[in-house]
């Protein structure tokens, strides 16, 4: 069954790439930097994924050992919860990251657009 899981995630991973690869052709003949600006969001979204991919795993081994009800494993959940918060905090920070650069590429793009309509006249 986590076999199935596995391979339906991938699936979604896989989708968002292409998506963002599409993004990145129509894109990417317009200004010199769009292409970089597509390749670190898909750099910073696959190591989003990686992170996510850990939780997942160490959500079930916290899971497999609460249900285990031994005492040690319990205290290892200890550890393991520690871990998750840390990730969770890489993931906000990434999503932090990739939002500015978002932003930035935003309002550059609408820095060039708002100078050509300047030169024809226009505001």
């Amino acid at each position: 069954m986590q076999e199935n899981s596995s391979n339906g995630h991938n699936h979604h991973h896989h989708h968002r790439k292409r998506r963002l690869q599409t993004l990145a052709d129509d894109n990417g003949g317009d200004g010199g930097s769009e292409p970089a600006v597509w390749s670190e969001f898909e750099r910073s979204f696959s190591e989003v994924q990686t992170v996510l991919d850990r939780n997942r795993v160490l959500i079930q081994q916290v899971n497999e050992n609460q249900r285990s009800r031994i005492a040690d494993n319990l205290v290892k959940n200890v550890r393991l919860i520690q871990e998750i918060n840390g990730n969770i905090g890489k993931v906000l920070g990434l999503y932090s990251d990739l939002s500015e650069s978002f932003s930035g590429a935003v309002n550059q793009r609408r820095g060039g657009a708002h100078s050509n309509n300047n030169d024809r006249g226009e505001n």
